[in-house]
């Protein structure tokens, strides 16, 4: 029997749930083994062959391929796992939710320090 979920028409929002934990279990595992340093290197060495050691769907390497965060969001991923991939690659929090955005690092740091978003987006 599915469950009723009432928080699914949150425009422009995936809740991050059990069915997505469930879809995501692998995209986020595959990011949690960016914790250790070997596995970075082994990542950044030729990240399609480290992808291809993961039960991940196509689409997931491909989105992570891309560096697209909102599409591995749709595809399960956790926020916080996903920050292993910017860390892997530089970028702070920061940086990865400007370019979530659409915005520059500054711009989101603006943002955020000047309440939060616009009323574009839904909220303030």
């Amino acid at each position: 029997m599915p469950l009723d979920k009432p928080y699914k028409n949150v425009p422009g929002t995936t809740i991050f749930d059990a069915e997505q934990s469930r879809m995501g279990y692998w995209l986020n595992q595959f990011c949690m083994s960016l914790m250790k340093a070997e596995n970075r290197d082994r990542f950044k060495k030729d990240e399609r062959a480290y992808l291809d050691e993961w039960p991940m769907t196509e689409d997931q390497k491909q989105a992570v391929l891309a560096r697209d965060l909102n599409r591995c969001i749709q595809l399960g991923g956790n926020i916080y796992f996903l920050a292993k991939i910017g860390a892997t690659d530089g970028k702070s929090f920061q940086q990865m939710a400007g370019s979530m955005t659409g915005m520059s690092e500054e711009e989101y740091r603006n943002m955020m320090i000047g309440g939060g978003r616009d009323p574009k987006w839904g909220r303030k």
